[in-house]
């Protein structure tokens, strides 16, 4: 067979894969720039490549067959591959190493930014391009080379190095006076408690690490953001559990009052990238930088 037969063109292969992610021709289209006719007759060249469907059709409706899903998967890898190389070779070839990271958005105000600094004396020339992100990454389909991301370390097919073991801490808002804190502190199942929807169980934990009954949590109002939880606790809304790391400055100047001691938790800090990534310059010296200072 020959092998040019096995090395569709790029420009099908991508029609293909982002009709595949979208299931759909339209938002292919619309996300390159070309018309539905276009992406479906490049779909249409590829199966007539291959000798058989990628996808069922039903209507204006698609949808993948076993087969074309199994394309799809290595497919999306190998376009991820690709996609590594262009970049570091036109980071080689410019001379400026840059780095897209992801960062959870209050670890990356209260503690990266505020470092960052350091690592570009070390590192002249580097460069670091922030996006706060909540969700998990999907490293295939984003352009996103490495991000640090907070949990048990288990993210199939990816690199997860571990920087910190997160440690939770109770904070009350510093307008308590003493007596009011003392109170807040011996009965802390008879404040109002606020938790980050992304750790909802926090509180569980603290009440069974201090062997308190999970029947008197009294747990109050939720938020996306650890930033405004933090802020909801300096307006005296109710008392909240977080990572200490991101509140070590409040709790020095006295901006915040910490409730008891606090507890190791189940999750760390990780940064987390695809293997691809491993020898990437920029990330390789953010990586080494990043262990060094935390």
């Amino acid at each position: 067979m020959n092998p040019r037969s096995l090395t569709p063109s790029m420009s099908l292969l991508l029609a293909f894969e982002a009709a595949a992610r979208h299931e759909s021709y339209t938002r292919a289209a619309h996300e390159l720039s070309l018309t539905q006719s276009a992406v479906s007759r490049q779909v249409q060249i590829l199966e007539k490549m291959l000798g058989m469907r990628l996808f069922s059709r039903e209507g204006r409706q698609v949808a993948l067959t076993d087969v074309g899903r199994m394309y799809q998967r290595e497919l999306t890898e190998a376009l991820g591959q690709i996609r590594s190389a262009t970049l570091q070779a036109m980071a080689f070839g410019s001379g400026i190493h840059s780095l897209r990271l992801a960062t959870l958005p209050t670890f990356g105000s209260k503690w990266l930014l505020p470092r960052l600094k350091d690592f570009y004396t070390a590192h002249p020339g580097m460069t670091v391009h922030l996006h706060s992100r909540i969700e998990t990454i999907d490293f295939d389909i984003s352009e996103i080379d490495a991000a640090i991301c907070v949990g048990g370390g288990d993210w199939p097919g990816l690199t997860a190095l571990p920087l910190h073991t997160e440690e939770l801490v109770a904070i009350a808002s510093a307008q308590l006076s003493a007596t009011e804190r003392d109170e807040a502190e011996r009965h802390i199942s008879e404040q109002l408690l606020l938790n980050v929807s992304s750790n909802a169980l926090a509180w569980a934990e603290w009440f069974s690490h201090y062997q308190l009954p999970h029947r008197r949590m009294r747990i109050g109002p939720s938020f996306e953001m650890t930033s405004h939880l933090i802020q909801a606790v300096r307006a005296n809304i109710g008392v909240g559990l977080v990572p200490r790391i991101l509140v070590e400055e409040e709790l020095f100047k006295g901006e915040l009052l910490q409730l008891g001691e606090p507890i190791t938790s189940w999750r760390s800090y990780y940064l987390v990238y695809p293997p691809r990534n491993e020898n990437l310059p920029s990330l390789k010296a953010f990586r080494d930088w990043l262990l060094e200072t935390l």
